[in-house]
């Protein structure tokens, strides 16, 4: 909710009580539209935007908040808001844990191929541009090549007009003038053996099941894990 122009700033602080534990403090301030002290009651209620254009214009759904205060409350900790309307937010998060000793942890050596997948072109349709454009990022450090379409309309056309050219789609579900489930089902008429892998919020059993039921082959729910993707990648091309 910050335009562009504007800032947002993280900061993270790690305090020692007496009983051997540390709260982890982190704290995340922007300088963007902010809130009413009205809304700031009602900020963690499910679908709650205090805006009527937040959805369209933000790609937001309201649940954000929910969710970040139940994995709060799960970890034992709390959250915190601060806002003005027009201003800017800032958001506290405190977690308490459990300190250890050095000779305790445990580091794993871990390697992984970027080669592997080098060459690759994939057609991605993701209507939000600020997440289509950090999985673009991520996915070229991999030497895979990506071209993006903006919704399910756009992306038949691309595959319509380049059918030689692409070795997998990742897919959106949820995309305006065509969903993906329509543009799958669509491109499954072009070609039955390109593998399609969803991406949605959408994780339930039966939202899984209205993938494959429309031709997709996998799922990957959003938000999105790199290495998910990577590897969910490296096995529907049979890397």
């Amino acid at each position: 909710f910050t335009d562009d122009g504007g800032s947002i700033s993280y900061k993270e602080s790690y305090l020692k009580t007496d009983d051997g534990h540390v709260t982890a403090v982190y704290k995340i301030s922007d300088s963007g539209i902010g809130m009413s002290e009205e809304f700031i009651e009602h900020i963690f209620d499910e679908f709650s935007q205090e805006s009527n254009d937040a959805r369209t214009r933000y790609k937001g759904t309201g649940l954000g908040m929910t969710i970040t205060r139940k994995y709060v409350d799960l970890l034992g900790g709390t959250i915190n808001v601060q806002s003005r309307k027009g201003e800017g937010s800032c958001f506290t998060v405190s977690i308490p844990m459990e300190a250890c000793k050095g000779s305790e942890i445990v580091k794993k050596e871990y390697k992984e191929d970027k080669g592997a997948l080098a060459g690759l072109c994939i057609l991605m349709a993701e209507d939000n541009d600020l997440n289509a454009e950090i999985a673009m990022i991520q996915l070229e450090e991999y030497g895979i090549d990506v071209v993006r379409a903006k919704d399910g309309k756009e992306a038949l056309d691309i595959f319509s007009n380049n059918r030689d050219k692409f070795d997998l789609i990742l897919m959106d579900v949820m995309m305006p003038n065509m969903n993906g489930y329509e543009a799958t089902r669509e491109i499954r008429k072009l070609d039955r053996y390109i593998p399609i892998i969803a991406m949605t919020a959408n994780a339930f059993a039966e939202d899984v099941q209205a993938s494959l039921d429309a031709g997709m082959n996998d799922h990957l729910s959003k938000p999105i894990n790199m290495d998910d993707v990577i590897q969910t990648i490296a096995h529907n091309i049979k890397i």
